[in-house]
C-alpha cells in the first residue's frame, strides 16, 4: 500500500460495464489503508441483490461500507472522519434517487451540497458516474432530463475534480 499524503479528487466515468467500479476500487485499495465505500443503489431485488453481494466480495478488509441512496453530501461531511479515502459508487444511481424521490426542483440543492462536501473534507474522494449522454436519445420525457441532469452534474464534478479517468472496455483513459 503507499498511502498518499494529499488529497485527491477524482472522477471515474463511463458507460454501463465500461471497468469504472473496478478501476476506481483498485485505485484507492491500492493507496489507502482505510477506505470507506459509499453505495449509493437501493437494493429492490434479487439481481441488485446479486450484484451487491459481488461488490463486497471484491472489496478487501480495510473497506468500511455505508449505503446512502439520498443525502450524500451530509455523509460526506460527517462519516468520513476514520478514513483515507472514500469511493462514492455512483453519481448517477444517486441523482436518479434524488430525482425520483424529491423532484427535479430539489436537484441543485442536493447537488450544492454535494459539490460543498467534497471540497471541504480533508480525505480522498473518488467518485463512480455513469456517462449517459454519448446513446440514443432517451424516448421519454423523464429519461431525457435525467440524461441531462447526469451530464450536467458530470460537467460540474469533473471541473471539480483534480483527475478524470473515462474508461472504455475496461480501460482507463485519463482524461484530466
Amino acid at each position: 500500500m503507499n498511502e498518499s499524503t494529499s488529497k485527491e479528487i477524482i472522477l471515474v466515468m463511463g458507460g454501463a460495464r465500461s471497468g469504472k467500479s473496478s478501476w476506481a476500487l483498485n485505485y484507492v485499495q491500492d493507496r489507502y489503508e482505510t477506505c470507506l465505500f459509499i453505495a449509493t443503489a437501493e437494493v429492490k431485488d434479487e439481481e441488485m441483490a446479486e450484484r451487491v453481494r459481488r461488490h463486497q466480495a471484491a472489496r478487501g478488509p480495510q473497506w468500511r461500507l455505508m449505503e446512502e441512496p439520498l443525502l450524500l453530501g451530509e455523509a460526506l461531511k460527517t462519516k468520513c472522519s476514520r478514513v483515507n479515502a472514500v469511493l462514492v459508487d455512483c453519481l448517477t444511481v444517486w441523482l436518479s434517487n434524488v430525482l425520483l424521490k424529491e423532484g427535479k426542483t430539489r436537484v441543485a440543492a442536493h447537488e450544492q451540497r454535494l459539490i460543498r462536501a467534497v471540497s471541504e473534507i480533508e480525505q480522498t474522494v473518488v467518485m463512480v458516474s455513469n456517462e449517459v449522454g454519448m446513446g440514443i436519445v432517451p424516448e421519454h420525457p423523464l429519461g431525457r432530463e435525467f440524461r441531462d441532469l447526469a451530464g450536467f452534474l458530470n460537467q460540474e464534478m469533473a471541473q471539480l475534480a483534480d483527475k478524470v479517468v473515462l474508461t472504455v472496455a475496461g480501460l482507463p483513459q485519463f482524461i484530466k
